[in-house]
């Protein structure tokens, strides 16, 4: 026949109460429920009060009932008392090793601490940590973007990311943390944005007391660094995209020197000004530096247009010159030439020589002029002396 063993590790059909006994004094009957005077059922807390209170007295005797209607010898209390102390902590060990399961989302990390220090990270999924006080975990979130704002604060939150000041709508500035000296000795006000996560949770949580105020003092020092190397003017117009990426590279080289366990997603400037108590004057020298560099411009293209015209025209005033030269010393050089041999022929041939030249100079001297011939021989007849040479040199021209 089956045991029926209650709870408490006796029963009705057990070796040490075959005799049917009550139960003692000390221990509560679940065999049928309570009820106080109002009929409603007793307090379980009470029960389990009085049980303890009972065990805790027969554990002080050695084990003796010493009640009424105790049958049962020494041997038989203790090994009914072990059992159950025994089930007790088996199912409390059961429910406490339980425990130690959790779940780690998809964007988190799990941090597992062994009595307070660190010891390894896991991965997003189900895992196992052996149960409180012994190991805990954290479960970061390293997938949020965070946003830290400095030379001013809003109330934007910080799952947005700001490309202007105007976006955060009322805002209040901190010059302390904004107003900084450039590389020309210039102070300017520079209000930005940090973005950043966690790249590492056991490095974010452990490495350092202060991972956010780390990640802001870290930055205001990076962004100091660039802005006083770099000119008031490049800084305001267009040097935001340089000293943004500069800024950026110099806070993670220090948070990867920190192991932060950040990255620095960007550094977004939002508003770059001078002081607003010069902003006035600031602008007034702005708008005579435009003004300068305007007539500048316009002189230096005024330079350009008339510098290459003027090498150009001296250029060819040069070349001209050069074969003006050359053309007369070549000119020079063959009269030089035909008069030596002239002189050479004259001197073998003198009358020969003398009236070729005459009739070459002739033939130059009246070359070019118009010329009538009279035959003084035909005086007295009927034929007019008369022979117009040029009007019968411009009718054969106009034959041909």
């Amino acid at each position: 026949m089956t045991e029926n063993k209650s709870p408490w590790g006796s029963s009705e059909d057990d070796s040490d109460n075959k005799e049917g006994r009550a139960a003692p004094d000390w221990q509560p009957d679940y065999s049928a429920k309570k009820t106080n005077n109002s009929g409603a059922e007793g307090d379980p807390l009470a029960d389990l009060a009085k049980f303890v209170k009972g065990l805790q007295k027969k554990l002080e005797t050695n084990g003796s009932y010493g009640g009424r209607g105790s049958r049962t010898g020494k041997g038989g209390i203790q090994k009914s008392v072990r059992k159950q102390i025994t089930f007790l902590f088996l199912v409390a060990f059961i429910i406490w090793m339980l425990t130690g399961f959790y779940q780690v989302a998809p964007e988190e990390q799990g941090v597992v601490m062994r009595f307070g220090k660190y010891v390894y990270t896991t991965s997003p999924g189900l895992h196992y940590h052996l149960p409180f006080p012994i190991e805990e975990v954290l479960k970061p979130n390293v997938m949020r973007e965070n946003r830290i704002e400095i030379g001013f604060r809003s109330n934007v939150s910080e799952s947005r990311r700001l490309t202007s000041l105007s976006e955060a709508g009322n805002v209040q500035l901190v010059p302390a943390e904004g107003l900084m000296l450039t590389g020309d000795e210039n102070i300017v006000e520079v209000n930005y944005t940090v973005t950043w996560k966690i790249s590492n949770a056991g490095e974010f949580l452990f490495n350092l007391r202060d991972p956010v105020g780390t990640v802001r003092m870290a930055a205001e020092s990076a962004m100091r660094e660039v802005v006083g190397q770099t000119p008031i003017q490049q800084v305001i117009t267009g040097g935001r995209e340089q000293i943004q990426e500069e800024t950026r590279k110099k806070l993670q080289a220090m948070m990867d020197e920190y192991a932060a366990g950040v990255q620095i997603s960007a550094v977004q400037m939002l508003k770059v000004d001078p002081p607003s108590q010069v902003i006035d004057a600031f602008n007034d020298v702005q708008r005579a530096k435009a003004d300068r560099e305007r007539i500048r411009n316009e002189a230096e293209a005024y330079r350009n247009d008339i510098i290459p015209k003027a090498r150009g025209e001296a250029e060819q005033r040069l070349q001209a010159a050069e074969a003006y030269r050359e053309q007369t010393i070549n000119l020079a050089s063959g009269d030089a030439q035909r008069f030596l041999s002239i002189l050479k022929e004259y001197k073998q041939a003198k009358d020969v020589t003398s009236r070729r030249i005459y009739l070459e100079t002739m033939e130059q001297v009246l070359g070019g002029v118009n010329k009538v011939i009279i035959d003084p021989s035909a005086k007295g007849s009927n034929v007019v002396p008369y022979l117009p040479l040029s009007g019968l040199e411009t009718k054969k021209k106009g034959a041909e």
